[in-house]
């Protein structure tokens, strides 16, 4: 494909028109639009990626847990999950600002895009051989640190090469990617394949499959060294701090997106428990499993976003506003767990999926629209975004932390699903405190 220059524009950042980072130039503001394949290959790319991630952390990695702990498998789960988030925390706006100073032929995304998915099939290929909970915890942690490095590149190409009044379709288009990944991944782990390690790999060869051709086949415009410039390691760390006083927007922006994301994480990491222990789903259906019910869950979820994710992205496009999408997409989504704090049925599993994939599509579409255009420097996108998606990794750490005493106590799953709710409300309620973003 070809390359796409990129010129000086009006930008809402601090740079809006070329800046330089670490020595290296950067471009400025896009100006050409993308084209519908360079789209589709990155949402193949975060298709890959949650696919990977949500079909570990749904179906593979409880199965995993209840075989070697059975007794203690909500809090063993909840053990493995912290530990791979933390190491998401850290590595996001890490990853995010290696990228930022990478140079070379092949760009500032690429090199970090194509590692990852290569680290990403030997680290999920080793969890499947694991049989202890410290085997388990290390596999997912090295699992989380591919996931970060190809998501976090992978994001910071649309603020790179997108211009902003297409930025809509293309989150919109990668969220359907990102939506449609685990139930691809479902499929294959509990149709295709039986067994854990086979199951392993098989999402393994699926990572590769869906995320190296968006390496292989687009281009970066090469990034140079600007002579006299030397990496500064005291602004490389110091960088990572970014002012809510002076960027109140981007704070914001980062408390919406935890709160919403703490729904999903409490709600999601326990989906198989809460099929097989509260709504006793094998009894329902004498002869399947709790994992074939998850990827009932999953294919409602999947087929209730599609829709509604793209229509939300044209549509924040075509009006020019962003917040009012948001916020539908998380009360939508505050909805569906409010459905399971009243009803523990099967019947109210499959309205809080159809909701919940409505919500999350509309929002998941816009929501990252939205937060390139609140970036404070040009120079520092990766990094900037990572910094972002550290509401995602803390809602990851902090969601099972939640969720594990809420669940055991006498209050159980609705007492779980009610916090939840709650969280997804308030997160919905403080984007329109966003001033910079329509």
């Amino acid at each position: 494909m070809a390359d796409r220059r990129t010129t000086p524009g009006s930008g809402t950042g601090r740079d809006a028109g070329g800046d330089t980072e670490g020595g290296a130039a950067v471009p400025g503001e896009p100006a050409r639009k993308v084209s519908i394949g360079w789209m589709s290959l990155l949402a193949m790319v975060q298709m890959g990626i949650v696919m990977a991630s949500t079909t570990g952390g749904q179906i593979l990695l409880p199965s995993h847990v209840e075989r070697i702990d059975p007794l203690h498998k909500e809090a063993s789960l909840a053990v493995v999950f912290a530990a791979g988030a933390v190491f998401t925390a850290v590595a996001n706006p890490v990853f995010g600002a290696l990228s930022d100073r990478t140079v070379g032929q092949f760009g500032r995304r690429r090199p970090w895009i194509m590692a990852g998915a290569l680290l990403c099939a030997a680290s999920l290929v080793f969890l499947g051989g694991q049989n202890s909970l410290g085997g388990l915890v290390a596999g997912w942690c090295l699992a989380q640190l591919s996931f970060t490095a190809m998501m976090a590149t992978a994001v910071a190409t649309v603020p790179d090469q997108v211009p902003v009044p297409q930025r809509g379709k293309v989150s919109a288009l990668a969220g359907v990617g990102q939506l449609t990944g685990p139930l691809l991944g479902g499929l294959v782990v509990t149709m295709a394949v039986t067994g854990l390690f086979p199951g392993y790999v098989a999402v393994a060869a699926l990572v590769l499959l869906t995320v190296l051709p968006f390496g292989l086949f687009t281009r970066e415009a090469p990034i140079t060294r600007s002579p006299g410039r030397r990496f500064d390691p005291r602004a490389f760390v110091t960088g990572f701090w970014i002012s809510p006083r002076r960027h109140p927007d981007f704070a914001w922006a980062w408390l919406s997106r935890f709160l919403i994301n703490l729904t999903l994480s409490m709600g999601i990491g326990y989906l198989l428990f809460f099929l097989r222990d509260a709504v006793r789903y094998e009894r329902l259906f004498p002869g399947s499993t709790a994992e074939q019910g998850v990827l009932v869950l999953v294919t409602v979820f999947t087929l209730s976003s599609v829709a509604p994710g793209l229509i939300a992205g044209w549509l924040s496009d075509r009006i020019g506003r962003r917040r009012p999408v948001v916020f539908v997409g998380g009360l939508t989504m505050g909805a569906s767990a409010l459905v399971l704090t009243i009803l523990t049925s099967w019947p109210a599993a499959i309205a809080a999926a159809a909701l919940l994939g409505a919500g999350t599509g509309m929002f998941a579409s816009v929501d990252q629209a939205m937060v390139t255009q609140l970036l404070p420097a040009a120079a520092d996108r990766a990094k900037d975004l990572g910094v972002v998606s550290l509401a995602n990794s803390a809602a990851s750490v902090l969601g099972p932390v939640v969720a594990a005493p809420l669940v055991t106590s006498a209050g159980g799953y609705p007492l779980m699903y009610g916090v939840a709710a709650a969280s997804a409300a308030c997160g919905a309620v403080l984007v329109w405190k966003i001033r910079g973003v329509r």
